[in-house]
């Protein structure tokens, strides 16, 4: 039988379903949920601090629920926490979003809510360390990582821009602009959003293909350049 190195060291109650237990999951599932909805809150997503509580508490408690009722009735089906892993799947499809410029808003937000409901299911359950790893994990990943990928991203051979021209007959010049510069494009697809706005708005992928700009620009540098065009309206990095 495996035994968790926390429980091993609080004792072998720690394992059990008693009082003691229930209000130490309950603290703990809301304590580290309210740590990573606190970061998301700060980043102004929509799925913040209550919702990360919500979803982790209702995670632990359908755990501590299912051990419960598997020990009264000895059917090691765990009906609840089955139910749960739909409904919070539910939950984070729902909570992601797609704006005006074709972008996915809330895919990260949604995969944490994912997340924090399997830890939660591991906190019920009673596995402390695996509970406390994958929080650490949880969190650098959502709160130390995000300026490594923004690094790797601005650094890659291929973007995506959101582009508005003033008129569309400029958009063969700014076609033949960006082949100047040494840049591919790889797709350009008209944005309907925009139909009313008198603006002709497009979604382009771009690939680098300047040896020299590889080594010595970045993205945003290489945007700020067409910015300065003047039948460009706006301009501006596509992010997923």
């Amino acid at each position: 039988m495996i035994t968790d190195p926390i429980a091993q060291l609080l004792g072998s109650w720690s394992e059990e379903i008693n009082a003691a237990t229930i209000i130490i999951r309950i603290v703990l599932s809301v304590l580290l949920a309210a740590i990573i909805g606190c970061e998301r809150s700060s980043k102004r997503h929509s799925a913040g601090l209550r919702t990360f509580i919500l979803v982790s508490l209702a995670s632990t408690t359908a755990m501590m629920l299912d051990i419960y009722l598997a020990g009264k009735s000895g059917v090691n089906f765990y009906l609840i926490s089955a139910a749960s892993v739909i409904a919070i799947a539910i939950i984070s499809v729902n909570s992601m979003l797609f704006s005006s410029r074709n972008q996915i808003k809330g895919l990260t937000t949604s995969v944490g809510l994912w997340a924090c409901g399997i830890i939660g299911f591991s906190l019920g359950a009673g596995f402390y360390t695996v509970t406390l790893a994958s929080f650490a994990a949880l969190l650098c990943c959502l709160s130390v990582f995000p300026a490594f990928e923004a690094y790797l991203k601005n650094r890659s051979n291929h973007f995506e821009v959101h582009l508005e021209l003033k008129s569309s007959s400029k958009l063969q010049d700014f076609v033949t602009t960006i082949r100047r510069l040494g840049l591919t494009i790889d797709d350009i697809e008209s944005n309907p959003a925009y139909a009313n706005s008198g603006l002709s708005v497009y979604t382009i992928a771009i690939s680098i293909s300047s040896e020299e700009l590889k080594k010595y620009k970045t993205h945003h540098e290489i945007i700020e350049a067409l910015s300065t065009l003047d039948y460009v309206y706006h301009i501006e990095e596509m992010h997923g």
